[in-house]
């Protein structure tokens, strides 16, 4: 009998850009299924409240059959692992300027538990240049984010800045 191989992808996602759905999407060829683990930290001013995060999410990727979940955690990320049944963090790297940073993590996320590996995933070229931040910058002076959010970001992120 086979195992399944859960694999989890933490961030923010505030909003999930071109750059998080392709990392997922291309970890779904390695891994059996991935859940997108939205950090849930209420010190942090977000534009999108976690529930929306997780909808936003969901909605993105509702073609994946059960293969990719959206939940929200606070705390150890590695105790959130041990909850869903995950043995891989995924990471996605940007830039070898990302790396530094990763590292350490996995490094600590390791030192914590034994159980769980890191496993990074360098963005596709075309989604390089994509972060949250730029994304949610952009949107909030008119810009086009088309480019860079999925449909359904695009049309949250036109909704948040009009209000």
């Amino acid at each position: 009998m086979t195992r399944e191989i859960v694999a989890i992808f933490p961030g923010s996602f505030d909003p999930l850009t071109l750059g998080h759905t392709d990392i997922v999407r291309r970890a779904l060829a390695t891994f059996d299924k991935v859940v997108v683990a939205v950090l849930s930290n209420p010190d942090k001013n977000t534009l999108f409240s976690v529930n929306e995060r997780i909808e936003l999410i969901k909605a993105e990727f509702k073609d994946c059959a059960g293969r990719v979940d959206a939940k929200s955690f606070s705390g150890l990320l590695v105790e959130f692992a041990d909850q869903v049944k995950a043995t891989v963090i995924l990471r996605g790297l940007r830039a070898i300027s990302d790396y530094d940073y990763e590292a350490q993590m996995a490094l600590m996320n390791r030192n914590l538990s034994s159980k769980v590996e890191t496993f990074f995933l360098m963005s596709s070229e075309n989604c390089s240049y994509i972060s949250s931040s730029l994304a949610r910058q952009i949107a909030k002076f008119g810009g086009d984010v088309s480019k860079l959010v999925p449909n359904s970001v695009e049309g949250a992120l036109k909704a948040k800045f009009r209000s």
